[in-house]
């Protein structure tokens, strides 16, 4: 028997979720079965933990779309026992059974050896938003971004993927302005090496003007909505903004003059189901250009039985840094 958070849906259509004992039979079907040591939590498993949010198509469930552990049995020559591995993405935790839960199995595609000089620990840090942080610095420089070229921008910056983008940013040499709407977070993200906070009032609204003064050398946008159209007016000439999320909503009220006048670039950063190739070298990346001093100033430990209420903290913007979550505490 293992233990799992196992979320149930009543006949009323009612979800509630629990820490349980499950027999490792009831795993779905995979070529490689993992013993999980830790996970995470994201805004997609906050839904997932809550309502389903319609990620969830079949109960009892799973959640948990990060983990890191070690191969404890494979059919894939690829890895074998005692082999440490990483997943993120892959519809895993949603679709599939994830990661809170002692073991997993899964497909073998869809793990990524752990790399040299990253724990398990440090991994789940990292997650899908470190993950997904590193993608988005990644894409910014494949289009010139550079420190030479300015100042940096990040949106909700206190937030998972903002907090590691900002510590990479800072590591890579870039200047780097925070906004955030919870000023208490301010000596956070300087500590993690923003050199200035906006605050979220300053971008919240759009403005009649379709450019502004241009101001951000690249942008890393974790809000969308009005906050994303304001920030493509006040882009350099042939600056970039990579989107990596919605949280101030999916419509996007903005004109094409940025992008006709000053060559903006509108970069979406998809973290789900991302090449093997392009997770390595993102993987790498982190491993080398995230200091393992800030990642450590952004860790929140928990266990399996902290996971409901960080599910609704999460979908209220009520959680800081990462969360790392040891299975089996």
């Amino acid at each position: 028997m293992i233990r799992a958070l196992l979320v149930e849906r009543d006949d009323e259509g009612k979800t509630a979720a629990a820490v349980k004992e499950i027999d490792e039979a009831q795993l779905p079907e995979g070529d490689v079965t993992v013993a999980v040591e830790y996970s995470t939590v994201n805004y997609k498993d906050g839904l997932c933990i809550g309502p389903g949010g319609g990620l969830v198509r079949t109960y009892p469930h799973v959640p948990g779309i990060d983990f890191a552990g070690t191969v404890e049995s494979s059919e894939d020559e690829r890895y074998a026992p005692g082999d440490k591995v990483v997943l993120t993405g892959w519809r895993v935790g949603e679709v599939h059974w994830g990661g809170y839960a002692q073991k997993a199995r899964v497909k073998a595609d869809w793990l990524v050896p752990l790399p040299e000089g990253l724990t398990a620990r440090q991994a789940m840090a990292v997650g899908t938003a470190g993950f997904t942080a590193m993608l988005a610095v990644m894409a910014l420089e494949d289009h010139g971004l550079s420190p030479e070229k300015g100042e940096v921008l990040v949106t909700g910056a206190a937030g998972g993927v903002g907090s590691v983008a900002t510590a990479i940013l800072a590591n890579l040499g870039y200047e780097v302005a925070g906004v955030t709407g919870r000023p208490e977070t301010a000596d956070y993200l300087t500590g993690l090496g923003a050199s200035r906070i906006v605050p979220r009032e300053d971008l919240a609204e759009t403005v009649k003007r379709p450019l502004e003064t241009e101001t951000w050398a690249g942008c890393i946008d974790a809000v969308g909505g009005a906050m994303l159209a304001r920030v493509l007016g006040q882009m350099k000439y042939g600056g970039s903004v990579a989107a990596v999320g919605l949280a101030g909503g999916a419509a996007l009220p903005a004109t094409v003059i940025p992008f006709l006048l000053r060559g903006v670039n509108l970069l979406g950063i998809d973290s789900v189901m991302q090449p093997f190739d392009n997770r390595v070298r993102a993987w790498a990346r982190i491993a080398r250009d995230l200091p393992l001093d800030k990642l450590e100033a952004m860790i929140h430990p928990a266990t399996l039985e902290d996971l409901p209420g960080l599910g609704r903290d999460i979908l209220k913007g009520q959680v800081k840094g990462r969360i790392v979550v040891n299975v089996n505490a």
